[in-house]
């Protein structure tokens, strides 16, 4: 496979929709400034608060338990348990891309040290002694939390991303999923099914051609880092929206280029660029075939099965995007 210049690294997003790019040196040392002396020695120093003397050892409240320095959500209450060692203590973290860990050799033996993904602030450390399902124990210094109760609002910097979702099929969904991933600003992307009519269609029924669905992938996107309009220029820099039910070898209407737009303005947005394309851009000299199509329209978005999700990744390999 030829190799192709990818896009300027971008922002690192965790599956529940938070935004995890680690912050730079000046913005730990500025978020650091509000920190007590004792909450320092801990969350900069990497220092161990006292067993049975953190204010959330007992804490029995519902709620989220978020990092003292830079607010992201680390672990939920209904992982918390009693471990009797003196310190909170989870079975697992509220997603596993808030938590970084490190192998730390400090006190002559080897344990393993768990920090906030998005400061490196020190947590504390992860045991493999815990209870079911995981089998772990998070043991956590009080002082490098904070505490938000159920029902109470999250601060801003511990809520998840004002997310989007787009919508867009443009021939077997493996590459296009794997295209779209890529680019900057993107969460997430899920391959499936939508334009059909048939309820919750399986491949083979998709493959037929009989159920009038396309392979479709849900791009769910930051709008504050990637435009709707780029994505719309990605995605037809990654498919040919000149060819009727095909793309390259494969053929059906299951191939089909077409864009379910979520909305009115997504509509608009779509039919304007694909207006311009056939007119200035790169496909000026062939008739752009795609469909555009609002969401209400086009049914339901179908989550296609577990083995086609990240399928170029699970198989050891990636498409890089074209060149910008």
């Amino acid at each position: 496979m030829k190799t192709v210049k990818a896009p300027a690294a971008g922002p690192v997003y965790s599956k529940s929709g938070y935004d995890v790019t680690p912050l730079s040196e000046a913005r730990i040392a500025e978020l650091a400034q509000r920190l007590k002396p004792g909450e320092a020695n801990v969350i900069l120093a990497k220092g161990t608060e006292p067993a049975f003397c953190g204010t959330l050892t007992d804490n029995k409240k519902e709620g989220t338990y978020i990092c003292r320095l830079c607010g992201l959500p680390l672990f939920s209450s209904s992982a918390k348990f009693d471990s009797g060692t003196g310190w909170p203590s989870f079975f697992q973290p509220f997603d596993p891309a808030h938590i970084r860990e490190e192998r730390d050799v400090a006190l002559g033996m080897v344990r393993t040290e768990i920090l906030c993904a998005r400061c490196t602030a020190h947590l504390g450390h992860v045991f493999d002694d815990g209870p079911r399902p995981t089998g772990l124990r998070y043991c956590l210094n009080s002082v490098s939390l904070d505490f938000v109760e159920r029902g109470k609002d999250l601060p801003p910097a511990s809520r998840p991303v004002a997310a989007e979702t787009a919508y867009f099929a443009g021939g077997c969904f493996w590459g296009v999923e794997d295209h779209l991933q890529q680019i900057p600003g993107v969460i997430d992307a899920v391959s499936g099914y939508q334009g059909g009519n048939v309820k919750d269609p399986s491949y083979r029924q998709v493959c037929a051609g009989d159920t009038g669905h396309a392979e479709t992938v849900c791009v769910t996107y930051d709008p504050a880092r990637v435009s709707y309009a780029q994505l719309l220029d990605w995605f037809f820099k990654v498919h040919d929206p000149t060819t009727p039910n095909r793309q390259g070898p494969d053929i059906g209407t299951q191939y089909r280029s077409a864009i379910f737009a979520a909305d009115e303005k997504q509509l608009a947005a779509a039919k304007a660029f694909i207006a311009e394309q056939q007119k200035n851009g790169r496909w000026k000299d062939r008739t752009i075939v795609t469909q555009v199509v609002p969401a209400s329209e086009a049914g339901p978005f179908y989550a296609a099965e577990e083995y086609h999700q990240d399928y170029h990744i699970k198989h050891g390999g990636s498409c890089p995007l074209p060149e910008p």
